[in-house]
């Protein structure tokens, strides 16, 4: 069988995505963990903190609370459903970051849990720190 044949039978058979649905779920829950965000700034800023604390203390609740979400599976399960919309920046790094973790605890503390720990999320910090530095440079350059 010729690839190309290949392609056409695997085509003909594939189930077609609903990517109207998956699309619409995914814009909800992002949007939604985007609005459960600015509900927890807004709540920091009533607490007495400053706008530029509260972005960070939001940060760190955002973080905290899809670390835990992910260790009780119920992030996994959001993803199920939302798909790309989980992806929000700093919840699906921490998922990403938490996820290895838990899937390898049972090879040790060290050379499971924390060895791969980063296997995801590593190279989205070493890629980013990279665009950060360049960024920086090029601003230092253009004064």
């Amino acid at each position: 069988m010729t690839p190309e044949a290949y392609q056409r039978f695997v085509s003909a058979r594939a189930k077609k995505s609903p990517i109207v649905r998956d699309t619409a779920l995914a814009f909800v829950i992002g949007g939604g963990i985007c609005v459960l965000g600015q509900l927890i700034q807004n709540g920091w800023i009533d607490a007495g903190l400053s706008r530029q604390d509260a972005g960070t203390a939001t940060s760190c609740s955002l973080v905290a609370l899809s670390a835990l979400l992910t260790g009780l599976n119920l992030y996994n399960r959001l993803a199920r459903y939302g798909g790309a919309g989980t992806l929000v920046p700093i919840t699906g790094f921490a998922n990403a970051v938490v996820s290895p973790a838990i899937d390898f605890k049972s090879e040790g503390f060290v050379t499971g849990m924390a060895a791969r720990m980063f296997q995801v999320a590593g190279p989205v910090i070493v890629f980013g720190t990279l665009a950060s530095v360049l960024y920086g440079v090029v601003l230092m350059l253009l004064g």
